[in-house]
């Protein structure tokens, strides 16, 4: 028989001064990391602040000459300032175009975004729901030139002779009427070529909002006896409505800051209209910077600028109100 002496200490006690001595340096080795990664995190939280603040200084500050200049000093130095115009007065034409083909955009994408959505994470078959998806990022991954150029080389003739049935038989809705174009390169066509390019952002949010939805949630409305679409009104939904208005409001600042696409499609104007299928109507800030910049002086540059910050203005106040509405959503969880 063997004994063990007071104060020895066996191999495979747990408690023996190597073990402790490892787990001390994992301990200590865990609090390093730990410390690191809240350091980095926080670096990271703060540098988005200071890039937002960054900009908010340069859009300012080289939009200062134009903001503090005499309108007819902009209207005699920059070329395609207008005349007997105010600053205002010709932003505002461009931020009522900006709005009315991003918020068609959303109109046309929202819902389609959702049905792909639900379609892929609660009706297709598993392979057909992957191949979907990888699609749908594809989407995503085009760039706006090639938008620019399907819409205006082929979509824009495609699409005008239904352009023409609309103006024939609608034109007594304010938003069909007037002489139609010819070449099909409006508005509705914008907001079409739109739609398609934030359909893939809107579409990968709500897919995982929707695959999200507690696996209770859907088997108590099943065992209720609710049909399928029973089942999603009732639980899917309202499970992922903020879900939903963030991946909208994603798409929205998308088209809100669309350019090249923009650019190679539409007829501009400057003129508040809702008439959408009539060219030279309207015009977007981003569109226009794009088109002026390039032959600008050092004023049409500060006046560009000052369309720039106002388009910024309007993107963050977009943000801000998505923000408030998901914050009024934040309380509703699985558990509840």
């Amino acid at each position: 028989m063997t004994s063990t002496q007071p104060g020895t200490v066996t191999t495979g006690d747990a408690t023996s001064p190597g073990r402790t001595a490892r787990r001390l340096r994992q301990k200590s080795s865990d609090r390093g990391a730990s410390r690191v990664f809240r350091w980095v995190s926080t670096g990271a939280g703060v540098l988005i602040l200071v890039i937002l603040a960054a900009v908010t200084v340069f859009l300012v500050a080289r939009a200062l000459p134009a903001l503090s200049a005499n309108p007819d000093y902009l209207a005699d130095t920059v070329s395609w300032f207008p005349k007997d115009s105010t600053l205002l007065g010709f932003v505002g034409p461009m931020i009522f175009g900006s709005l009315l083909a991003a918020g068609l955009a959303l109109l046309i994408a929202t819902p389609l975004a959702i049905g792909i959505g639900l379609f892929i994470s609660h009706y297709a078959p598993r392979r057909l729901a992957n191949a979907l998806g990888y699609i749908v990022d594809l989407l995503a991954a085009i760039p706006s030139v090639v938008y620019g150029l399907w819409g205006g080389l082929v979509l824009s003739p495609f699409i005008q002779p239904f352009w023409e049935f609309l103006g024939t038989y609608l034109g007594w809705i304010p938003l069909f009427s007037g002489n139609v174009s010819p070449t099909g390169r409006v508005m509705l066509t914008v907001a079409l070529v739109l739609g398609v390019m934030i359909l893939p952002i809107i579409t990968a949010i709500c897919r995982e909002v929707f695959l999200q939805t507690p696996r209770l949630h859907e088997e108590a409305a099943l065992a209720l006896g609710a049909t399928r679409w029973e089942m999603v009104r009732m639980a899917v939904l309202p499970f992922s409505r903020s879900g939903i208005i963030s991946g909208a409001m994603l798409g929205l600042g998308r088209a809100l800051g669309e350019t090249m696409a923009v650019l190679m499609i539409l007829s501009p104007g400057f003129t508040y209209s809702f008439q959408l299928l009539v060219a030279g109507k309207q015009q977007t800030i981003a569109s226009n910077i794009a088109a002026q910049f390039p032959e600008a002086n050092q004023t049409g540059v500060a006046t560009l600028i000052a369309t720039g910050l106002a388009l910024f203005v309007i993107t963050l106040a977009v943000n801000m109100a998505a923000r408030a509405i998901v914050a009024r959503r934040k309380d509703f969880s699985g558990a509840n």
